[in-house]
């Protein structure tokens, strides 16, 4: 917002000072010689002092314009910039998480896999060890000395 008005101020006060310098060309707008000056129809008459007044209220509106659009454009600048961080953090954030996501997948590859080596082990010789699709923490049907949750297995006696 800052920025646009910056931009109608500035606008205004080049198009004011052109219309100005264009508008009062010639030897019958001298001031010296007393005639006067006019800007879009308006007929300004007096002295260079107030003409001279005018061209320093049109440059100060100018300046304050260009104000306006410096600080439009370093804020716009600045909230791009934060922007980029955030979304720079927010990629960062997703690939945290994409780690933490494969390496509990990891994790479990690995306890499943260690879940079907003690099956295997426990299994007396010349048998396979039984499939299921139960997953490796629930509780199993064989007695409670020899359950074996989270891949772990009793010891032998």
């Amino acid at each position: 917002m800052i920025l646009i008005l910056g931009l109608i101020i500035l606008i205004a006060a080049v198009v004011i000072g052109l219309a100005g310098i264009f508008g009062n060309t010639g030897p019958g707008h001298g001031l010296g010689a007393g005639g006067d000056f006019s800007i879009f129809g308006y007929h300004a008459t007096g002295s260079t002092g107030a003409l001279f007044l005018i061209g320093i209220i049109v440059g100060a509106a100018a300046l304050l314009g260009l104000a306006l659009v410096m600080m439009g454009v370093r804020r716009s600048a600045r909230t791009r910039r934060r922007m980029g961080t955030s979304r720079r953090e927010a990629k960062a954030i997703d690939r945290e998480h994409e780690h933490a996501r494969e390496r509990e997948e990891l994790i479990r590859q690995r306890d499943d896999a260690r879940a079907e080596t003690a099956a295997r082990d426990d299994a007396p010789a010349g048998t396979a060890a039984p499939v299921t699709d139960a997953p490796p923490d629930a509780p199993s049907d064989a007695p409670h000395g020899r359950s074996r949750w989270f891949g772990h297995r009793t010891a032998h006696r």
